[in-house]
């Protein structure tokens, strides 16, 4: 990252989320010329201490110089103290409403942009990019303010005292300058792939939790161990690159102050000798430009603070700036839904980033409370299909229509708001069984979940949870079979009652038991329901109204159970070979 990229970075963040807290800035700002005051306080007061107290023997100022020191010392704590405070809820509250606008996108964004990065990454942004912005706002600022006012009080004390050793001391500036120069692009380097790393650890880290029981019955514990130790090993490289990066600057200002004060000794010695500089003044102006190199120092390396928080920002505005491809749009009317007829109409569809189309062609119609089935061999373009319909995806050319009205010119609530979906990938929350079930209507009643369960036929299992309705059911429904699972889902959809019914593949990993029981639970959720179902069991879908045969992305015949016996060979094949597996 170079500097004028940073600057845009750093007055973004100051326009959008720094300026509000300018007050409270402010307050801080206050304080820090306490800080710097107290400090300049303290070495002043060495040289009445020396002449009053030991040369002159004062009696007065032995008691008024030391409570001036307690005092001196006091302010500058509690200053420091309030001060910090102050920036480190500034730097919480910058960082929640960055964090507020990355969930925003991450929920907005369509299903391409979220698939096309892992989920380990995002994790990164949340808890790495967002620390080292927290740093840069609040440590990065406070010390910025601190130590330059205290800098400058300082210089100026010593310019007070002696304007000839105040000079000699000044050289340090710019050469502390000039450091911190030559170190910030590298910080800036080396923390990018610091970044990078951490998010391939939250990734691997997301997948080894999520595979767990793959990773056992392939006894591949030791494969993965060794893809940790790879991957921790190269985070400490970049940890430790970046740590030595950030020290790099600490020998170099010592040898520097060493040098400094080494050459401001004789000097001062000599000036003593020839009566220019009381010893007394001596000290005091030597405690000040010691005080002096503490905040040269800071500034030194804030450089470094404020190029890796800028690299964050920026990975972490990435998020912010994605744009959705399919995303709400409030001047288009409300989908109105009259008897939920659906109509695909010369629908074509390439996912991204592939050559060939995934569905080429497409037209049907689906009457309104009907049911309609897909079938067809894998890959054949099924889930496709049903994907285009909640517009997880748009169509490359043709267009998708309810009740004759465009999905993609209504707004995206209405016609969500208007779609369930029941998939074989069941998607259920750490949280509980009622919790799960009321995500379709959080304002659902006790006896309309339960009225729902009912219908499900999850009402039976649930009552036998040991806290029924309020079990907690682990990590996407870890405790339960999954029948009950299913069964879960279909009551959330049931709640909904939406008019139209998706249904992919809902029975295709359930036992005969489970799966009478769901598919019960299916006719309650289905009646008189627009339903796209999608079953490689075809006895599942016998019984629709109409049945769509898909070949490599093309509808090769429709119609009824019987009529396909008959005139499609794709579907009699298939019906025969589960027919003679059965």
């Amino acid at each position: 990252m170079n500097f004028a990229e940073l600057k845009i970075i750093l007055r973004r963040l100051f326009k959008f989320y720094v300026r509000e807290h300018i007050p409270k800035l402010i307050i801080a700002l206050i304080l820090s010329f306490a800080v710097a005051g107290g400090t300049a306080a303290i070495a002043w007061l060495l040289d009445p201490a020396i002449k009053k107290i030991f040369v002159e023997r004062d009696n007065t100022m032995l008691f008024l110089i030391p409570a001036a020191i307690v005092a001196a010392f006091s302010i500058k704590g509690l200053s420091l103290y309030f001060a910090r405070s102050i920036t480190i809820k500034v730097g919480h509250e910058i960082c929640r409403k960055l964090g507020i606008e990355m969930t925003s996108s991450v929920l907005s964004s369509d299903t391409h942009t979220l698939e096309s990065k892992h989920s380990g990454k995002y994790i990164s942004h949340f808890i790495y990019d967002i620390n080292m912005i927290y740093s840069l706002a609040s440590n990065g600022v406070l010390n910025l303010m601190k130590d330059s006012l205290t800098l400058t009080i300082l210089i100026s004390l010593m310019f007070y005292q002696n304007w000839k050793l105040a000079c000699f001391a000044l050289i340090m500036m710019p050469l502390a300058a000039i450091v911190a120069k030559s170190l910030g692009r590298r910080v800036g380097k080396v923390t990018t792939q610091s970044a990078e790393v951490t998010g391939n650890l939250s990734t691997f880290l997301s997948e080894i939790l999520k595979g767990s029981r793959m990773i056992k019955i392939y006894q591949q514990e030791k494969f993965e161990f060794g893809r940790s130790k790879e991957i921790l090993k190269l985070l400490m490289q970049k940890q430790i690159k970046m740590g030595l990066v950030m020290i790099r600057a600490t020998p170099i200002m010592e040898v520097l102050t060493g040098i400094i004060i080494a050459g401001f000794i004789y000097y001062t010695g000599l000036m003593v000798s020839t009566g220019e500089i009381e010893i007394n003044s001596f000290f005091s102006f030597l405690t000040a430009m010691m005080l002096a190199y503490q905040p040269i120092r800071s500034l030194a390396t804030i450089h470094m603070l404020f190029y890796q928080g800028g690299a964050a920002a920026k990975r972490v505005f990435a998020v912010i700036d994605t744009k959705p491809n399919i995303r709400e749009m409030e001047n288009l009317p409300d989908l109105k839904i009259s008897n939920a007829n659906i109509e695909y109409k010369d629908v074509n569809f390439a996912y991204p980033k592939t050559l060939e189309a995934a569905i080429k062609n497409i037209n049907f119609s689906i009457e309104g409370g009907s049911t309609t089935a897909f079938v067809g061999h894998s890959g054949a373009g099924k889930s496709t299909i049903i994907n285009l319909l909640p517009r997880f995806y748009d169509p490359n050319n043709g267009n998708v229509f309810i009740d004759k009205q465009n999905i993609s010119e209504v707004t995206l609530s209405s016609l969500r708001k208007n779609i369930s979906l029941v998939s074989q990938d069941i998607i259920l929350f750490d949280d509980t069984v009622r919790a799960n079930i009321a995500y379709a209507n959080l304002n659902a009643t006790d006896e309309e979940i339960i009225s729902a369960c009912e219908h499900a036929a999850a009402s039976e299992f649930i009552e036998n949870l040991p806290q029924n309705y309020e079990t907690n059911i682990g990590e996407n429904g870890i405790k339960l079979s999954g029948g009950q699972k299913q069964r879960i889902s279909i009551a959330r959809a049931i709640l909904k009652d939406s008019p139209i019914i998706l249904l992919d593949e809902a029975t295709s990993s359930l036992d005969a038991d489970s799966e009478e029981k769901v598919q019960n639970a299916i006719m309650n959720l289905t009646k008189n329901k627009t339903t796209l179902v999608i079953a490689h069991r075809l006895s599942t879908v016998m019984k629709a109204k109409k049945i769509i045969v898909l070949n490599k992305g093309q509808v090769v015949d429709m119609g009824n159970h019987g009529d396909l016996l008959k005139s499609s060979k794709i579907y009699k094949n298939l019906y025969d070979k589960q027919l003679s597996t059965n």
